[in-house]
């Protein structure tokens, strides 16, 4: 009964602030202008914080540029549970994530985006353009609508972060520290409420994938476990394989076993190199 009442003119000037970023719930740094620091960038921002991405790069999205021998392969046209069976270890890390936004809904964003897609052999979804570089082009649309800020050749040195300094703070926080901002590698620093790592692992390192975020997580106190190289393609003993470099090889079953044990049985495409195999299904099975 207390409540204040707006009248609809002063509600309409409140929207517009939030439209406008005038008016934000929080500062949001994402480390990272890869495919996730632009997906997160985009809904952070939809939902009215103030979105900074830091990209060290000169442009956003370099590996997705690369990705699907550079026309992106954006999800599978599959229900949820296919997905999961696709996941080589540990999917139920996944699940909350899958659940929460289904290929279904990934698809849904980018043809909203402007992007057409197109589904092929194996249900997988490429733009129909079969350019990834449209991708790219159609989350920068989606961060500039919603209003998010990039900052191209921008490198992160450290996440800072400070001791909870309130009295009455929360018993489990007291142990803890709160994110303050990050220090950038010219020495300055951007505060911020909330900082998101999306830095990517070591792969492809001339992407900037140098694992920068692995070392963001330690020095936060996170523990992080030894790295070993996942989807990759596998090294071969036969020497005739060599020979066979470039052939290409479709609707081939492959089975790995380690003495009588099936480790791994699937049916697609592969193709043999200077070292062994590669191909989707190799890939599926380094993991």
């Amino acid at each position: 009964s207390e409540a204040e009442t707006w009248n609809h003119d002063e509600i309409d000037n409140l929207q517009g602030k939030i439209n406008t970023g005038e008016y934000s719930m929080s500062k949001v740094i994402i480390i990272g202008g890869g495919a996730a620091g632009m997906m997160a960038g985009v809904f952070a921002a939809r939902n009215h914080h103030e979105v900074h991405i830091l990209e060290k790069n000169e442009k956003l999205g370099k590996k997705v540029f690369i990705t699907g021998k550079g026309r992106c392969n954006v999800t599978n046209n599959c229900d949820t549970e296919e997905l999961f069976r696709a996941v080589m270890s540990n999917p139920k890390f996944l699940y909350s994530a899958f659940y929460s936004f289904t290929p279904q809904d990934v698809m849904e964003f980018f043809e909203e985006a402007g992007v057409p897609l197109k589904t092929e052999r194996g249900n997988r979804v490429f733009p129909v353009s079969d350019h990834s570089s449209d991708i790219i082009r159609g989350l920068e649309r989606e961060l500039k609508k919603a209003g998010a800020h990039i900052h191209l050749r921008t490198e992160v040195k450290t996440v800072k972060v400070s001791p909870y300094e309130e009295p009455d703070v929360d018993e489990k926080k007291a142990h803890h520290s709160r994110v303050t901002g990050v220090e950038l590698a010219d020495g300055s620093f951007m505060e911020g409420d909330h900082v998101l790592v999306a830095t990517g692992g070591l792969s492809y390192q001339s992407t900037g994938s140098t694992g920068d975020g692995y070392r963001f997580a330690e020095e936060t106190g996170h523990k992080v476990k030894e790295l070993s190289p996942s989807l990759v393609p596998l090294k071969t003993k036969e020497d005739y394989i060599p020979r066979l470099q470039g052939l290409s090889l479709k609707n081939t079953e492959l089975t790995i076993k380690s003495g009588k044990k099936v480790l791994f049985r699937d049916f697609g495409e592969m193709m043999f190199t200077h070292f062994g195999v590669t191909g989707p299904m190799i890939l599926s099975a380094s993991a």
